[in-house]
C-alpha cells in the first residue's frame, strides 16, 4: 500500500520517518519551519534500540564512526561518593553524538532519496480534507490532500493536543573540543550538589569532516536561574562549576560567551490517543520527559520505526497499531522519568538522600544493576509490542 504522506517538522523524528516511510515505497513530502533545515541543541546519547533503528535507514555505520561508545554512566555527590553507576553490554555500549552529526547522517539519507521539502514552512493547522487531510501554513499557503500528516514537530507542534506539564528545573548544554584531561572518554559522567544542581560531561565522538573529539557539557539548574543565565558573568559560572567539580574545569576554559550555551527547558506529558482521522503525533508531539533517561532521540526513532511498520496495513487499522506498538514502552518510561527525574533535578532534600544512602547500594545488587543496564538502554520491555523489531 503506498499512501501520500506529509511530515511535518525535520528534527530527527520526523528525517526517520520521512526515510523510513520512502523505503517503504510512499509518496512522502517534508515540511520544515526554518529556511534551512538545522538542528536544535547539543549532545544525546544514541541507545542500542535507536542505533538498531539508525541501522535500518542505512545510518548505523555512520553513526558508528562518528559518534563515542558510551559503555557507562557515572554519578557522583559533590563531596565524591558514587552514586551512579550503569554499565552497558560491552557489544552494544550507547553512542554520544553531537545532534548535528546525526542530523547530518539523517539529512543526508533523506536527501539522496530524492524527497520533495518545503522550507519556510510553519505549520498552523491540518484541517481535514475528505478522508485526508491538508496543511496550512502561517503564511497562507496550503498543500495537499494528503492520506496522513505526520506530526513530527516536536514540543512546539501546533497540531498535536498535548498539553505538558512544565518542569522546574532546566538547563544549560554547550560543545566543546575535548581537553587535556584523565576523563575516560567513553563514560558520561555527572556530578550532583543534592538534586539542586547537576554538573555533566558526555563524549560525543566528532563532525563530519573534523576529526577533533568533542564533548557536550551541561549543567542543570532552577527555572528561576536559568531566566538570570543571560545576565550571569560567564567567568562566576565557570567558577560555580568549578567548586562542585574541579575536574571539569578543563571542559569549560573555551567558553566565554552566553552564546556558546543553549537553555533548554523541559516538561513532562503523554498522550493518551497519539493519532486522529489522517492524523498521527510522534516524539515530542506524542510524549514529552527530562532528559535524565537519555532517552528522548531514540523514542522519536522508534515511533518512527512503529510508523512506517503500521503502515503497511490499511490506514483504518494501522494508526490504531501504531499507538498499540508503542504504548507500554512509552508508559513505562515516562513513569521511570517522572520517578527518577526528581532525585536529579529538583529543591527535595529526602530524595536526594534517598537515591545516596538507599538506592545507590541497593543498585550494587547484581538484579538491579540488570535492570538499570535495561532501564538506560532502553530495553526495560520490548520497544515494539508485538513485533521483533527493530
Amino acid at each position: 500500500m503506498s499512501y501520500r504522506i506529509a511530515i511535518a517538522g525535520a528534527g530527527i523524528g520526523g528525517l526517520a520517518s520521512a526515510a523510513l516511510l520512502a523505503r517503504e515505497g510512499h509518496a512522502v513530502t517534508l515540511f520544515e519551519r526554518f529556511a534551512a533545515p538545522r538542528p536544535l541543541g547539543s549532545g544525546l546519547v544514541v541507545q542500542p534500540v535507536g542505533l538498531a533503528v539508525l541501522d535500518r535507514i542505512g545510518a548505523g555505520e555512520e553513526t558508528r564512526r562518528l559518534s563515542s561508545p558510551i559503555a557507562r554512566m557515572l554519578g557522583h555527590e559533590a563531596r565524591g561518593r558514587k552514586v551512579l553507576d550503569v554499565s552497558y553490554p560491552a557489544a552494544a555500549p550507547g553512542r554520544g553524538i553531537h545532534r548535528a552529526t546525526l542530523f547530518g547522517l539523517l539529512w543526508d539519507r533523506v536527501a539522496a532519496l530524492g524527497l520533495p521539502v518545503v522550507t519556510g514552512a510553519e505549520i498552523a493547522a491540518a484541517p481535514p480534507d475528505g478522508a485526508g487531510r491538508r496543511l496550512a501554513l502561517a503564511d497562507g499557503r496550503d498543500f495537499g490532500p494528503f492520506d496522513l500528516v505526520v506530526d513530527a514537530s516536536g514540543a512546539g507542534s501546533r497540531l498535536s493536543p498535548l498539553r505538558a506539564r512544565p518542569l522546574g528545573y532546566g538547563a544549560i548544554w554547550g560543545t566543546v573540543p575535548w581537553p587535556e584531561t584523565d576523563f575516560p572518554r567513553d563514560q558520561l559522567r555527572q556530578r550532583y550538589r543534592a538534586a539542586s544542581r547537576m554538573a555533566g560531561v558526555l563524549p560525543i565522538g566528532c563532525l563530519p569532516g573534523d576529526p577533533t573529539p568533542r564533548a557536550a557539557v551541561f549543567w542543570s539548574m532552577p527555572l528561576a536561574e536559568l531566566d538570570r543565565w543571560p545576565q550571569t558573568p560567564v567567568a562566576d559560572w565557570r567558577a560555580q562549576v568549578a567548586v562542585l567539580w574541579p575536574q571539569m574545569a578543563p571542559f569549560l576554559e573555551t567558553i566565554r560567551d552566553h552564546a556558546q550555551m543553549t537553555p533548554a527547558r523541559y516538561s513532562h506529558g503523554t498522550l493518551r490517543r497519539p493519532f486522529a482521522p489522517g492524523l498521527v503525533h510522534i516524539g515530542d508531539a506524542a510524549h514529552r520527559a527530562s532528559p535524565q533517561l537519555g532517552q528522548g532521540a531514540n523514542m522519536a526513532l522508534l515511533d518512527a520505526f512503529a510508523l512506517a511498520h503500521a503502515l503497511r496495513r490499511p490506514l483504518a487499522e494501522a494508526l490504531p497499531d501504531y499507538a498499540a506498538m508503542r504504548r507500554w514502552h512509552v508508559r513505562i518510561y515516562q513513569a521511570m522519568s517522572a520517578a527518577f527525574t526528581p532525585m536529579y533535578q529538583s529543591g527535595s532534600r529526602s530524595l536526594p538522600w534517598l537515591r545516596d544512602l538507599v538506592l545507590a547500594p541497593l543498585s550494587t545488587l547484581p538484579l538491579l544493576r540488570r535492570g538499570l543496564t535495561h532501564l538506560v538502554a532502553g530495553t526495560m520491555i520490548p520497544p515494539l509490542s508485538g513485533t521483533r523489531d527493530p
